[in-house]
């Protein structure tokens, strides 16, 4: 895959709202943006335990994935469902109550259902080290993004943090049932 394409695919698929982006943009509307950043080591590393073995491992990898795929589905879904209810039931208190932590979004992360197509589409084509360096840094933009969305977002809000905080919810239950559907399809 060319390098512009590659870039392209990467950062397109990294901006996608999922769960990750919509726990940086909580953490980001209830920490603020200087206290989020230090979130981003978190994501960073959990995609990268994901992502660089299955990139090592891709050509041996990918015909078991293909029967591990409803196990994967099941695991990554149960968590993002519990994690929407875990938002949604959140402290009654708004803005400056820390919903998102750093467990709550390294195992999201982990399960996160983009690393493997990072690991066993996008980076393969990709010498091993330059790909992962530059998925790295498209990581660590995207997050600074999406903390700094969700950092300008209650000045601009009219809705309480305890509604964006539920809408967000809404929106992690919505990625879980097609996450299981997914999963579960041929």
């Amino acid at each position: 895959m060319p390098t512009a394409a590659l870039l392209l695919a990467l950062l397109g698929l990294l901006l996608t709202p999922g769960p990750t982006n919509t726990l940086m943009l909580l953490a980001g509307s209830d920490r603020g943006f200087r206290a989020t950043l230090r979130l981003i080591p978190v994501e960073l590393a959990a995609y990268l335990l994901t992502v660089t073995p299955l990139l090592l491992l891709a050509g041996a990898a990918a015909p078991h994935l293909a029967a591990m795929r409803p196990a994967i589905a099941l695991v990554a879904g149960v968590w993002v469902l519990l994690l929407a209810l875990t938002l949604w039931r959140g402290p009654a208190e708004g803005h400056g109550v820390t919903v998102v932590t750093p467990r709550h979004l390294f195992v999201t992360t982990l399960l996160n259902p983009k690393a493997l197509i990072f690991g066993l589409v996008l980076l393969p084509g990709a010498p091993p080290v330059t790909g992962l360096t530059v998925f790295a840094l498209l990581v660590v933009g995207t997050a600074l993004l999406w903390a700094g969305l969700g950092a300008v977002l209650p000045r601009t809000r009219a809705a309480s943090p305890i509604a964006f905080r539920r809408a967000a919810a809404c929106w992690l239950a919505l990625v879980s049932f097609g996450i299981l559907a997914n999963g579960f399809s041929a």
